[in-house]
């Protein structure tokens, strides 16, 4: 049985705003924990500062299969950092203490199910995360996973790749709330210079099959793709390039101020994508 959220969560409440402005969101990814939980702290409220939308926490994970060098490698410093799922949701508490901006805990299952489902959806929810992304967790196996999750008012989002058949899409769409997340291109995470030719085609099919709104995810690192993706989608997500940023800084405050910049340049691409903006697949 699907329990969706009863109360519109921050994620939700944010993509309204966005819809009525006409403008792109900027759905941000680091990895919690790289170098230190401390230091994620610093860096969440600098995205937030420049205007992130979305902020999607990574929790560490020994196979992370999804992701390429750049997060693996984060992962690895977080993981000897002692980084765990119960200190994340830790962050989350810190965060809600200056700031509100919404919060994704994404994860693969194992963590999730090793803590047990209800005490990690009470314990995110009174935490103040948003959503939950778990990223190796099938529509077809999770139904205990949504119904537990809505109970606790957290949006469950789920990954639409490019070969997903339309049904499949509908099936993925028909499981997730507070938005549907489009992997732009087969393959692993990181960062690429273009975008694939048949990203606006899985954006037109998304649409089809759903109203919620749609951001697209994996390669996204450049202005250039922001400002056509503003024309297409309702989110860009941007992962990898801001995980480089922290592994190449110097400091800790040398890092926040970089993930500020690459923000807002990626916040003023999106600006002037929609200046231009046509009737969206």
């Amino acid at each position: 049985m699907f329990a969706a959220p009863s109360n519109p969560t921050r994620i939700s409440k944010r993509f309204a705003e966005l819809r009525n402005s006409g403008e792109l969101g900027i759905v941000a990814y680091i990895t919690a924990g790289d170098p230190s939980l401390d230091a994620t702290l610093k860096f969440v409220l600098a995205l937030a500062e420049a205007g992130t939308d979305v902020i999607e926490l990574g929790v560490p994970f020994s196979d992370p299969l999804a992701d390429g060098p750049t997060i693996q490698r984060a992962s690895e410093r977080a993981l000897k950092s002692g980084t765990t799922l119960a200190g994340v949701i830790d962050l989350v508490t810190r965060v809600r203490q200056t700031s509100q901006v919404p919060l994704v805990l994404f994860s693969y299952y194992n963590p999730i199910l090793q803590m047990g489902l209800e005490k990690f959806a009470r314990a995110a929810s009174e935490a103040g995360a948003d959503g939950v992304l778990a990223t190796d967790l099938t529509p077809e196996e999770s139904a205990d996973y949504r119904r537990i999750l809505g109970a606790h008012d957290l949006d469950t989002i789920f990954l639409g790749a490019p070969t997903s058949t339309d049904d499949r899409l509908a099936k993925i769409a028909g499981v997730s709330t507070g938005f549907l997340y489009l992997i732009s291109r087969t393959g692993v995470t990181g960062a690429k210079d273009a975008l694939p030719d048949d990203l606006p085609a899985l954006l037109r099919r998304a649409r089809a099959v759903t109203q919620l709104p749609r951001a697209v995810g994996f390669g996204i690192s450049l202005p250039g793709h922001v400002s056509v993706l503003g024309r297409l989608a309702d989110a860009a997500v941007i992962g990898s390039a801001l995980v480089s940023e922290i592994e190449n800084a110097h400091s800790i405050d040398a890092a926040s101020a970089a993930l500020a910049a690459r923000v807002r340049s990626l916040k003023q691409a999106a600006t002037h994508g929609l200046s231009r903006r046509e009737v969206a697949p």
